[in-house]
């Protein structure tokens, strides 16, 4: 277990280099950032002295290098607009961002797994037809239009839940407050988080449901059978025991891309998160903040791929993580 930690640790250190490399070499392209700052009215030759006192004429290797040296101390710049640490403001619109997702994730673990396991089971019913044929509708539709709609079925026509923001929060520790905790943010989350879960939803019941035909043909499941144990205990226990383990793999790098797509449920449900956060660091060329919050969200992947292999050794304890053998 050490040495799988160990060797994660350093290829997460690795990955963790890549991505500051990229994030910084494109901000370049983004646009001038002392268009925002300075506006039209300050003169060329303020412009360049600016310029310098930014670091912004040094060769990118220097700029690079010094902000390195500032990113191993936790230092990912200062933000152009806010004029606060740039992973200051990222981690405080974070908590928002991760009620999105643990809500999404929560959805779901709850109706792919049931849904996935009965079209497997029950691969000619008419309930299945449906299943099957909702997960298609619900891979096809980009998840702005399924918040959209959401928005003008349950918003607009019916007037059952807000449209937009977060609704009352409450205080749990430091700067984070939840919506969770309070009957207004939860009918705020429900929206948002449903829109959230359509894109990965049908994907994750597709996914089960083949994993689980699969594994009922196996030679182990059929000797179970013949043994006379219970069917929910073949399907609950031996079969989706050993169906969860590409789902568990697919669901780590899915869980992280989520963060990324809440750049557009957080945009149409004006969620106050790093998502929302990042579009309008890109409007205002904020490139601090935006190198920040691609450093971020990259180590987000990292530690939920990490976390993904150790769950591996919890679902299948054969599975032997310092070796990487099963």
């Amino acid at each position: 277990m050490f040495a799988f930690l160990a060797r994660r640790l350093l290829q997460a250190l690795i990955v963790m280099f890549v991505i500051s490399l990229i994030s910084f070499s494109i901000q370049d392209n983004l646009g001038d950032p002392l268009r925002e700052l300075v506006g039209q009215s300050v003169s060329e030759a303020q412009r360049q002295e600016l310029r310098d006192e930014l670091g912004l004429n040094d060769p990118f290797l220097v700029q690079y290098g010094r902000f390195l040296k500032g990113a191993v101390q936790g230092d990912l710049g200062q933000s152009y607009f806010f004029k606060e640490p740039a992973l200051e403001v990222i981690l405080a619109k974070l908590p928002a961002t991760l009620e999105l997702v643990f809500g999404a994730t929560l959805l779901i673990i709850v109706v792919s797994i049931p849904a996935g396991v009965y079209a497997a089971i029950r691969p000619h019913s008419f309930l299945t037809k449906m299943i099957m044929g909702w997960s298609i509708l619900g891979i096809s539709i980009p998840v702005f239009l399924t918040a959209i709609f959401g928005i003008y079925l349950f918003s607009i026509e019916l007037g059952w839940l807000p449209s937009y923001g977060r609704g009352e929060l409450v205080h749990v520790w430091g700067s984070w407050e939840s919506g969770y905790l309070s009957w207004d943010g939860f009918l705020h989350l429900i929206m948002p988080c449903f829109a959230l879960a359509s894109i990965m939803l049908p994907l994750f019941i597709r996914l089960i449901r083949s994993e689980m035909v699969e594994t009922l043909s196996t030679e182990y499941v059929k000797f179970a059978k013949a043994k006379g144990l219970k069917k929910t205990r073949i399907y609950f226990l031996h079969a989706l025991k050993n169906t969860m383990l590409p789902v568990v793999t697919v669901g780590g790098v899915q869980i992280g891309t989520m963060v990324a797509y809440t750049i557009l449920t957080e945009t149409v449900f004006q969620w106050p998160g790093m998502g929302f956060l990042f579009l309008e660091a890109v409007n205002r060329v904020d490139t601090p903040l935006i190198v920040a919050y691609l450093i971020v969200v990259g180590a987000i992947f990292v530690v939920v791929n990490t976390l993904v292999d150790l769950i591996y050794g919890l679902i299948n304890p054969t599975v032997r993580l310092a070796g990487g053998d099963k």
